[in-house]
């Protein structure tokens, strides 16, 4: 029966059915044969859906919609460029440096790949860079907005285990800085092997306006990373408040939000929240029926049966995660494999907070691994490239990353030093 619905779940991923329609139907599938009444599947998908910390979701979703539509990532890459255009390949570093920042805003890789490679790609190009190389440059940078706050899958992550999202938030800053730092430094590298240009130097002025105008975008980040670890709001509430936020910056101080606009927005979020709900519902049914086979127990006596070593185990873990995210997206990743695999790293001594960065991580890298990375195909896409070129060129982005991956996994302190100041 596990081995039907595991046949059938990969069949239609093969076939480029959306993932949520691969586990409905494989579940689907699995349920008829095993003679279970059909109204487990509501029922399922409803207790999966009924967490109170999956309401932020929608929240941020519309706020990051919000910020984008009232111009606010021009002028995060304006602020960036300012501060590194005069550099050699400055307009990478400021790639880099947008995605950073507007990863604060929209907290998912695929969006930031979206929103900044649609600015960024054609711009990059324009001045002279390769368009494998902008393309790659995007994709790779898009990995740090799950890492660093407010981060979805961190808040799928804390609703699955029940662990503290504000600390998970925390946790995932220093990887978040190391990975932007490991990636700005190979596009540097790449730049000056290349001879990729730079721009005149900008004068304080400029900088000065450029923060400015991105000023707002910075303080809603810090108004929602502060606002849940400092215990003002949960993460819930702090979704509307950057909703309220959003909405009063667009209209008041950028004058750029119309009706028209705000009604597009909620429309885009409502598609985008439905069907993430609609995965998580799914995710939940396949888990049960993983659960009941008694599949993940299998799983984690087959791991420990190869080594009980933590070294090892975590390595194995990582290769497994890796694999999974090139070929799945994440939160749909996050919400069949994580709470299989944390149970093992947990009975191996990892604390849960750093092997939950350590899974995000893996599964965000796993976007920009060939064949399958979904961020490569978006920038290939938006670059109109061919999807090897991009992949290619993206190779040495992709090692820093497992690099930072590789010192987070074996390095606890890089993960758990800032949460271990609000215990």
């Amino acid at each position: 029966m596990i081995l039907i619905l595991f046949l059938v779940f990969f069949l239609l991923l093969f076939l480029r059915f959306p993932v949520a329609f691969a586990l409905g139907l494989s579940t689907l599938s699995y349920i008829l044969l095993a003679g279970y009444p059909l109204v487990v599947i509501p029922l399922k998908m409803y207790s999966g859906i009924d967490v109170f910390v999956l309401l932020s979701i929608p929240g941020f979703i519309m706020a990051g919609n919000l910020m984008n539509s009232c111009g606010m990532t021009d002028r995060i890459i304006r602020f960036c460029n300012n501060l590194m255009g005069h550099i050699r390949g400055g307009l990478s570093l400021a790639n880099i440096g947008a995605s950073m920042v507007f990863s604060g805003i929209s907290g998912t890789a695929i969006s930031d790949t979206a929103s900044i490679g649609s600015v960024m790609i054609p711009a990059m190009k324009k001045e002279g860079y390769e368009a494998d190389f902008a393309c790659a440059v995007t994709a790779s940078s898009s990995t740090i907005g799950p890492i660093i706050p407010p981060s979805l899958p961190m808040i799928i992550a804390g609703s699955l285990t029940g662990l503290s999202i504000g600390k998970l938030f925390l946790a995932g800053a220093i990887p978040g800085l190391m990975l932007a730092a490991g990636l700005m430094t190979v596009s540097y590298i790449i730049s000056k092997r290349k001879k990729h240009p730079k721009q005149p130097k900008a004068t304080w002025v400029q900088r000065g306006k450029g923060f400015i105008h991105a000023f707002w975008a910075l303080v809603m980040t810090f108004l929602i990373l502060f606002g849940i670890v400092g215990g003002i709001f949960t993460p819930t509430e702090a979704s509307i408040v950057a909703v309220i936020y959003a909405l009063l910056i667009g209209f008041f101080f950028y004058r750029t939000l119309t009706w028209k606009g705000i009604y597009r927005v909620m429309t885009n979020s409502a598609g985008t929240t439905a069907s993430l709900m609609i995965l998580v519902g799914f995710a939940n049914l396949f888990g049960w029926i993983l659960v009941s086979e008694q599949v993940p127990q299998s799983l984690a006596n087959f791991l420990l049966t190869i080594t009980e070593n933590k070294i090892l185990l975590l390595l194995l873990i990582n290769i497994l995660l890796i694999i999974i995210g090139s070929f799945m997206e994440t939160i749909a990743a996050l919400l069949i494999i994580y709470p299989i695999l944390l149970n093992v790293a947990v009975f191996a001594g990892v604390d849960p907070i750093q092997f939950s960065v350590v899974a995000v991580l893996n599964l965000i890298i796993g976007l920009n691994t060939p064949p399958v990375g979904v961020c490569l195909f978006v920038a290939s896409g938006i670059g109109r490239m061919p999807l090897e070129k991009v992949a290619r060129a993206g190779l040495p982005f992709l090692l820093v990353s497992i690099l930072v991956l590789l010192l987070v996994t074996y390095i606890p302190a890089l993960s758990l030093y800032l949460p271990g100041l609000f215990d």
